[in-house]
This record gives C-alpha cells, sequence and structure tokens, in this order.
C-alpha cells in the first residue's frame, strides 16, 4: 500500500468559487444535493451550480492520468481492468489509446451515466454498486477507483473496500476526497453535493486497515 498521486493535476486545474456555490439563491446548497444524489441528468448535464454543468468528453484531458497508471502498474499482456464507479467511461476510453489491447470493464451506480458513455466503450460498461461486484475473486490484473468511494455511507464504504480488494489481484488504486485542516475542511463542505465520507487522511488510512484494503491510494483536497 503507497500513497502515489495522480491525480491532484487534473483536479487543480477546476477553478472554484466556494462561497458562490454553498450561497446560490436558485440551487441552495440542500436541494443541489438532493438533485445531484439522483446521479442522473442533473448531475452529470443540468447546471454547473448542481455538479458537472455537462459532463463532456474532452481529448487527452484523462489519458495523462491513464497514461501514468500505465506506466506505474507492470501489467501483464492483455490486462483485464476494472474501473468502479466509471461514470462515462472516459477514463478507461482513454487508458485503452495508452494500453489498446486492455480488456476494460467498468462499473457505475447511475443508469444515466451509462446510458449516456462514449459510445465507443459503451459495451463495456455496466450498471451497479461497489458495495457488491459481479466478478470472482482475483479476476482483475488492475482496479481503480476515481473520486467515487467518499459518495458511500460508512456501512457500504466498509462492503465496497472489500469488494475492491477481492476482485483484484496484486495492483489496485483509489482516489478519494479529504482535508488536511479546517479550511479545506469547510471547501469541501462548500463544494461537495454526494460526498458521506468525511475523513482526513489518517481516518482514511483506518478505513484501509479496517477492511484490509491492499491498494494504492491518493487524496483530492479543496484548498
Amino acid at each position: 500500500m503507497k500513497e502515489i498521486d495522480f491525480m491532484s493535476a487534473l483536479h487543480k486545474s477546476t477553478s472554484r468559487d466556494y462561497l458562490a456555490r454553498v450561497n446560490d439563491i436558485d440551487y441552495p446548497k440542500a436541494r443541489a444535493a438532493k438533485l445531484a444524489k439522483q446521479f442522473g441528468y442533473e448531475y452529470w448535464d443540468g447546471d454547473r451550480r448542481i455538479c458537472y454543468g455537462g459532463y463532456k468528453y474532452i481529448s487527452g484531458r484523462w489519458e495523462k492520468v491513464a497514461r501514468a497508471i500505465a506506466d506505474y502498474y507492470p501489467l501483464p499482456p492483455q490486462p483485464r481492468i476494472l474501473d468502479i464507479g466509471c461514470g462515462k467511461g472516459f477514463f478507461l476510453y482513454d487508458l485503452l489509446k495508452v494500453i489498446p489491447d486492455a480488456q476494460v470493464q467498468g462499473v457505475d451506480i447511475s443508469e444515466y451515466a451509462i446510458r449516456n458513455s462514449k459510445a465507443e466503450i459503451r459495451d463495456y460498461l455496466q450498471v451497479g454498486n461497489a458495495k457488491k461486484l459481479p466478478w470472482p475473486d482475483n479476476t482483475f490484473d488492475l482496479v481503480v477507483s476515481i473520486t467515487t468511494l467518499h459518495n458511500l455511507y460508512a456501512q457500504d464504504l466498509d462492503l465496497a473496500l472489500r469488494e475492491m480488494e477481492r476482485v483484484g489481484k496484486k495492483h489496485k488504486y483509489l482516489c478519494v476526497e479529504s482535508y488536511r485542516n479546517e479550511e479545506e475542511k469547510a471547501n469541501l463542505l462548500y463544494w461537495q453535493v454526494t460526498c458521506e465520507a468525511f475523513n482526513t487522511p489518517d481516518e482514511w488510512r483506518w478505513w484501509f486497515e479496517q477492511t484490509n484494503y491492499s491498494g494504492d491510494y491518493s487524496f483530492i483536497f479543496f484548498e
């Protein structure tokens, strides 16, 4: 298990007005969160004051992350790779540019995301829940979960971490939201609309130990 940062550069490329989001008149925080937690149109392609404001594929955006991950992990030929919380499949699509012979699969709780995923990758994606994955033990050479597991309540987070460990072989990587001080905690509370696991890095490591998660990890912070 190692902390390795694949994601902060991408995270920091987005500017955020924390106070504007939490004080919005049309979409006060409670309303925005209620809409976002349906993980439907409003979450992905609705108003930016709710969540993404239109989650579109941008050429090369995820390829940098995919290449960094592919370069780091020594994967076999035709590796089996799973993305837990795959959304519209953009990461997996760019990953196939880097590892063309990979056998990729993605799972996401959002029917809307799968239905509106990138057409070239859609056949490899399915609706499902991270707390109960439909694959046997040790199926995948690499399992990733990027900015997903912090959306789970404690009882489901416990199951999801154990499932991620179960279906993966040696290589696993996850990225979750976290905070290191009161300012970052406030910013996270202001910005997030679906987060349920508000943990410091040490608390996340506690979760990993409790669930026997042996993979790598990183955190994104709202500075």
